[in-house]
């Protein structure tokens, strides 16, 4: 669905990092409007701010520029973007939303350490990812990833008033996904050196024997 845009972006001579940076600006002009409580206003900036996430990877394969700079600054952004929206309704309402914000943003500090802290180790081992072979880094799956986390914002947005409510029902699935990936990072990474270590020891060791002299 996006190929389209895609060519007319690479024809203008687009960079997917020019893209990545827009794309958090008009991701950030959400915060403003969700403190004034102008709620659709505040869900167009979010939903054109994933459709750009999605265009500037995109654009980076299409013109084979996929890079470990231009994957640090989505991660980055990415991540910046997600906790402004919490933060946004708090503004909006702090009496009624302010701690589940806190809430929400605790869980998502866990989920995102989780998740790229993985990314190190496993790049320092070259673990196989052939399910995430065009990213720039080791993805690590969970419960909560990018789409359910739009889907919670655009309910934000739909149903202000249940922001307690729903901004709790996601820190609940996020905390379950945190502890999926410290359980499951961690002895993928275990079980890994395990094996490097066993077929170490067990490679045969070529030994000379000495003939007897004679």
């Amino acid at each position: 669905m996006l190929k389209p845009l895609v060519l007319l972006l690479d024809k203008k001579q687009v960079q997917p990092d020019q893209l990545t940076l827009i794309g958090f600006v008009v991701g950030m002009l959400a915060v403003p409007f969700l403190a004034l409580q102008a709620w659709y206003v505040a869900l167009l900036f979010i939903v054109l701010n994933r459709i750009i996430d999605g265009l500037d990877g995109a654009l980076a394969r299409h013109q084979k520029h996929t890079t470990p700079s231009g994957g640090y600054l989505d991660i980055c952004l990415d991540f910046l973007f997600y906790a402004a929206i919490p933060l946004g309704f708090a503004l909006a309402n702090p009496n009624e939303n302010a701690l589940a914000a806190a809430v929400l943003l605790t869980v998502f500090i866990g989920t995102g350490s989780s998740f790229l802290a993985f990314a190190i180790p496993a790049e320092k081992l070259n673990l196989p990812r052939p399910q995430f072979a065009h990213k720039s880094f080791y993805f690590l799956n969970g419960l909560t990833e990018g789409t359910e986390t739009i889907a919670f914002f655009v309910a934000f947005c739909l149903w202000p008033t249940y922001f307690p409510e729903l901004a709790y029902t996601f820190a609940f699935l996020g905390t379950i996904t945190i502890f999926t990936r410290i359980h499951g990072g961690y002895n993928t990474l275990k079980n890994h050196l395990a094996a490097q270590s066993s077929t170490t020891d067990t490679n045969p060791i070529n030994t000379a024997i000495e003939e007897p002299k004679t």
